[in-house]
C-alpha cells in the first residue's frame, strides 16, 4: 500500500504552522488599526484642483475663505444658510426650465412672414432620419441633464437645510450631481443663441419671447447657485451628519 509523503511543518500542529498562525495573529490588529487610520488621516486632505498641492483641511466660519497656498485658489468658502439657498435656486431653476422648454422662444418675421419656435420644437427639427441622435443630444445636454442635476441638489440639501439627517443615497446623489455638472450645457446653449441672433438680425426681424429671457434667468440662477457651494463644506456636512 503506497504511503502519503510528508514534511514536517506541513499541517497546522506541527511546528511551522504553530508559528505561521503565531504570526498572523500579531500582524492581523497591527493591519487592521492601520487600515482603519489610513482614511481619517486622508480625509483631513484636501488637493487644490488647479495645482494638486495637498492642505490639511481647516476650520473655517461661515464668510471665511480657505486659498492654495500654491496658485491661490479658493478651496473652501462656506456661507450662511448656503443649503437653503441652494434648495431655493435649484427649486427655482426647474420652473424656469420648463418655462423655457415649452414657451415661445423667439419669432422670425421677414417680407410679412413669420413663425414663432420653442426649444421643444428645435428638439423636434432634428427627429427625422439621421440627425435623431443630434436630438436626442440636444434635448440631453440643454434639458435632460440640467433637470437631473437640480433634483439631485434639492434630494441632497433640502432635508438638511431642514437640520435632518440626510437623506438615503445623497452622498450617490451628490456625486452624481457633481459628474454631470461639465455635461450640463444650458450656458452654452444661450450663448450659442446669442451669437447666432447676431448674425440672423440682419436678415429677418427677431423678436425674443419669453423662453429667451426664462433660460436668461435659468443661467444666472445657476451660476449664483454653483457659487453657493462649496464642495468640500457639502462632503464634510454629508459625513458628519449621515448615520454610521
Amino acid at each position: 500500500m503506497p504511503q502519503r509523503n510528508t514534511e514536517a511543518g506541513d499541517g497546522p500542529g506541527t511546528g511551522k504552522g504553530a508559528e505561521r498562525l503565531a504570526v498572523t495573529l500579531l500582524l492581523t490588529p497591527l493591519l487592521i488599526a492601520y487600515h482603519t487610520q489610513m482614511p481619517d488621516s486622508l480625509s483631513n486632505m484636501i488637493a487644490c484642483p488647479k495645482c494638486d498641492a495637498l492642505h490639511n483641511v481647516p476650520r473655517l466660519s461661515p464668510g471665511a475663505q480657505a486659498k492654495c497656498v500654491r496658485c491661490g485658489t479658493v478651496l473652501m468658502a462656506p456661507r450662511e444658510n448656503a443649503m437653503t439657498q441652494i434648495v431655493m435656486l435649484a427649486t427655482t431653476a426647474l420652473i424656469l426650465m420648463v418655462a423655457a422648454v415649452f414657451f415661445p422662444f423667439l419669432e422670425l418675421s421677414t417680407h410679412g412672414l413669420g413663425r414663432k419656435s420653442s426649444v421643444f420644437d428645435a428638439i423636434l427639427a432634428f427627429s427625422d432620419g439621421l440627425m435623431l441622435p443630434l436630438s436626442f443630444a440636444v434635448a440631453a445636454l440643454i434639458v435632460v441633464l440640467p433637470v437631473i442635476r437640480f433634483i439631485a441638489l434639492i434630494y441632497v440639501f433640502a432635508p438638511m437645510a431642514l437640520g435632518w439627517s440626510p437623506a438615503r443615497h445623497a452622498r450617490d446623489a451628490f456625486r452624481l450631481a457633481e459628474a454631470i455638472r461639465p455635461w450640463a450645457m444650458a450656458e452654452i446653449f444661450i450663448i450659442g443663441v446669442a451669437v447666432a441672433l447676431v448674425k440672423v438680425a440682419g436678415l429677418a426681424q427677431v423678436t425674443l419671447g419669453p423662453a429667451f429671457w426664462a433660460f436668461v434667468g435659468l443661467v444666472i440662477v445657476t451660476i449664483l447657485k454653483d457659487n453657493f457651494m462649496c464642495r468640500v463644506t457639502v462632503w464634510q456636512t454629508l459625513n458628519a451628519r449621515s448615520p454610521s
